[in-house]
Parts: C-alpha cells; sequence; structure tokens
C-alpha cells in the first residue's frame, strides 16, 4: 500500500511538472510567453541537441517579438514595433548577423513553404495555460488530407498578434501552432504565460546586425536548414 502511495505521488509530481502555467491573469497586456519546440522532419545535418529548444515571445499592447535562438546565441528573432513601423527578421549564427526590414501586413521571410495553406476555424475549445482556447484546422495542397491543428486564445490582450505571420487570419494569441521552415515542422506548445513589465527597448531594432534584401535573408536560412 505504501509503494503504491509513493507512486501515485511521483506521478503527481511528473504531470505537474510538464503542465501548463498562468502566472498573471487573464486579459494582460504585456508579459512573456514561453513555448516549448518540438522539431519534426528533416532539419539538414544539424543535430537537433543543438537547435534552439524554446521559443520566447514578449509582448506589450501592439508591439510584440519572437525569439527563437539556440547554441551560440545563434537563431531568428521577428519583431513587430508598429508605433515605430519596425517588421524586422533577425538572422545571426554564431558572428554572423543579419536582418531584414520588413512592411506592414508583409509577412516573414522564411515561411514561403507555409503558401497556399488554408485556414478553417473550428468550434473546438481548449484550455491551455488557464486560458480559454479557440481551434483552428490547417491544410495544404501538398500534404494531402493531413490536418494541423492551431490553438488560440482572446483573454491574452495583444493588438494582430499574427499580422506578420502565416497566421494572420487569427485574431488571437498563438498557444499551440506550427511553422515549416523548409522541409522541416517546428511545433509549438505554451508552458508558462509570466505577466511582467516587459521594457520599451526590447522591442527596438537591434545594433550590429548587417541590414540585407528578403531574398538574402530567406536564403541564409534556407542554408542553415539544409547543411
Amino acid at each position: 500500500m505504501r509503494s503504491n502511495l509513493v507512486l501515485l505521488i511521483a506521478v503527481i509530481f511528473a504531470m505537474s511538472g510538464f503542465s501548463c502555467k498562468q502566472r498573471g491573469g487573464k486579459y494582460i497586456d504585456q508579459g512573456e510567453i514561453h513555448f516549448n519546440i518540438e522539431y519534426v522532419g528533416s532539419f539538414g545535418s544539424v543535430p537537433k541537441e543543438v537547435l534552439p529548444q524554446n521559443l520566447i515571445v514578449s509582448f506589450k499592447k501592439d508591439k510584440i517579438l519572437f525569439e527563437m535562438t539556440g547554441f551560440g546565441k545563434s537563431g531568428i528573432l521577428n519583431l513587430s514595433n508598429p508605433d515605430k513601423g519596425y517588421y524586422d527578421t533577425y538572422f545571426s549564427v554564431f558572428t554572423n548577423r543579419f536582418y531584414y526590414a520588413g512592411k506592414l501586413g508583409e509577412v516573414y521571410p522564411g515561411f514561403e513553404t507555409m503558401k497556399g495553406m488554408t485556414l478553417k476555424k473550428t468550434a473546438k475549445t481548449s484550455i491551455i495555460c488557464g486560458y480559454n482556447c479557440k481551434n483552428a484546422e490547417v491544410t495544404f495542397p501538398s500534404k494531402g488530407d493531413k490536418i494541423y491543428e492551431v490553438w488560440y486564445t482572446n483573454e491574452i490582450k495583444v493588438k494582430n498578434p499574427n499580422a506578420s505571420t502565416p497566421f494572420n487570419q487569427i485574431d488571437g494569441v498563438l498557444m499551440n501552432f506550427f511553422f515549416f521552415l523548409g522541409p522541416a515542422e517546428l511545433h509549438f506548445n505554451a508552458e508558462n504565460v509570466f505577466s511582467k513589465q516587459v521594457p520599451d527597448e526590447t522591442f527596438d531594432r537591434r545594433e550590429k546586425f548587417k541590414r540585407v534584401t528578403k531574398e538574402e535573408i530567406a536564403k541564409f536560412i534556407d542554408n542553415m536548414i539544409s547543411i
């Protein structure tokens, strides 16, 4: 009997370690969302162990930053700051740093393989990190009948959070979603939501990055995943 009780307690602690946590309440307008990343498919010869394992999304009213970095601070950042007209994509691999300055309504570079997607909102609901979430199903002509699911919430107050992403039809904050980068799939699952003061400087344009064209930065990303 004692061993069964110990086992039950261990299972509860194990489950709680993987549960999504809300720290700050609903309808917050600034803070961070932390996601884990699952890689599906080929990512070139780059070992998955050195790829980014987490995505941090910082938000403040209508400003949002997607920050995905891995070993040696290499990674990709997507910045949207409507106040200053910044819709930037940053790409870094060790000492090589480049950025592309996009325009309002333009999808960030690197998502060419997501063209042709069809998104259909459904009546399904779920609770993720304590937030009531809605569902959308996504299909692609190249994927046949395969259906991808996306979950989002309207209980985090960010204006136009997906304006520069392939999911610009969704008016809520993404909680479980995916991206294609070349032949690879990246699946993002929210683990923690924090209410916190986010400095305005978080959404400033980064220094020490060389400005390049959209075609050039897309090529850098393609090269990274096809090494």
